[in-house]
């Protein structure tokens, strides 16, 4: 089904132009990139704590994961102002990168036969899951990375891989809906071109009305002029100085 140019949202600049770019994300503003960066810096911290400095490349796995998810949903959302198709691949690869810190995780859990609350300990789970909804920023996390043990921390992790896969998965969805009824970066540079026709033809309407208004108005000063030149020459036949053949002669 082809797209309507008219449906398509355009943004503009300050004269009025439509412009062929989407609005930019904030992607700073975004709660699921701001648990990225703490799921950054907790991993960093854990592997850290938790796991042989040398010999084990879980750690350099574990690290660039958490990495990749932060990155690509910022370069995804930046490059998501001209295509979206780069957008949706970008924060497809972030997911990715969350599942695998999310089995990364699990896998410790596992083999250091710890609890994974979420099914083992529900109530800490919950208050956990409280916490997390509530804090998205590092600081706020920051105080409990010496402090945690590391099934505290491996927990925590978890709890926000899961919140952010689910705030993720909303997002691409609604980003490929707008892509359906809105279109790319083709449909978008067709809207705008239209868009900008249309306000030209509209200007030159707008001048073209003003131009007849003016040729009227320029007619009906040439007819009250020509009306006041009559009139004064009609005046100027009938009032002249009577004969002065008729008056009496006086003699000398």
């Amino acid at each position: 089904m082809a797209i309507d140019p008219k449906k398509i949202e355009l943004k503009r600049y300050d004269d009025g132009m439509p412009s062929v770019l989407r609005k930019p994300t904030v992607y700073q503003a975004l709660h699921f990139y701001r648990k990225s960066e703490v799921l950054v810096q907790l991993t960093k911290r854990f592997c850290e704590r938790f796991l042989p400095k040398y010999g084990d490349r879980t750690v350099d796995q574990m690290v660039q994961a958490a990495r990749s998810i932060k990155q690509n949903i910022a370069e995804g959302c930046t490059d998501g102002q001209t295509s979206t198709e780069t957008e949706l691949k970008l924060l497809g690869i972030a997911r990715g990168s969350n599942k695998e810190l999310l089995e990364d995780y699990k896998d410790y859990i596992k083999h250091h036969d710890i609890k994974e609350w979420a099914t083992a300990n529900k109530g800490r789970f919950d208050r956990l899951r409280a916490f997390a909804k509530e804090h998205s920023d590092v600081e706020d996390y920051m105080p409990f990375f010496d402090r945690w043990s590391d099934e505290e921390m491996a927990n925590c992790a978890l709890c926000l891989c899961h919140m952010v896969d689910k705030a993720m998965c909303s997002f691409i969805e609604k980003k490929d809906r707008d892509f359906v009824e809105q279109g790319g970066i083709r449909e978008r540079m067709t809207a705008a071109r239209l868009d900008q026709r249309a306000s030209q033809k509209e200007i030159i309407e707008r001048q073209q009305e003003e131009i007849e208004r003016l040729r009227a108005e320029v007619a009906s000063l040439r007819r009250e002029l020509a009306e006041i030149k009559v009139g004064r020459g009609g005046d100027s036949g009938g009032s002249g100085t009577p004969g002065i053949s008729g008056e009496p002669r006086i003699s000398g």
